[in-house]
């Protein structure tokens, strides 16, 4: 293998893997979770066309990252890159036990979301446990070739 492909790889891994600081424990959060349902590429312009866009599918790992407590998750509203409510993934508080993880599923065929979609997660829990860990895996798997990358939710605060 090509010394300075190997380099490069190395440092692409390296240099996107998350900090690996302990969060604060926390009774719970309101979580802002990018998602691509699309994504654009190509020349931004070429004879009045728009760039190509290409449809991804979007899993979205809630991960209850205690040893000892469960934690609620209270809502999963999923919006368009415009702001708007497409859907609500939670219609009852779901409860992940200890080390578990809860799941959620966009469709690569739904086109509503687009580049600028985002996931707001509300969890909580009885005590003060590790923030859960949730990731979006956006993928397509076509034949020989695949696409997929991996976002991270970051705490918000409520507006008030």
């Amino acid at each position: 293998m090509n010394k300075w492909l190997l380099a490069w790889l190395a440092l692409t891994v390296i240099g996107s893997a998350p900090a690996m600081a302990a969060d604060e424990l926390s009774t719970g959060q309101t979580l802002y979770l990018p998602v691509y349902s699309k994504i654009w590429y190509g020349d931004r312009v070429v004879k009045d066309k728009y760039p190509l866009e290409h449809f991804l599918s979007v899993l979205v790992s809630i991960r209850n990252a205690s040893f000892k407590t469960p934690i609620r998750v209270l809502s999963a509203r999923y919006y368009s890159t415009e702001g708007r409510l497409i859907s609500e993934f939670v219609s009852k508080p779901i409860t992940i036990g200890t080390m578990g993880t809860y799941e959620l599923f966009v469709e690569r065929k739904e086109a509503e979301g687009g580049s600028g979609a985002n996931f707001v997660i509300q969890w909580d829990s009885a005590s003060p446990t590790n923030p859960p860990v949730v990731e979006a895996v956006h993928a397509d798997i076509s034949g020989p070739r695949t696409l997929s990358f991996v976002t991270s939710a970051h705490p918000i605060q409520p507006d008030k």
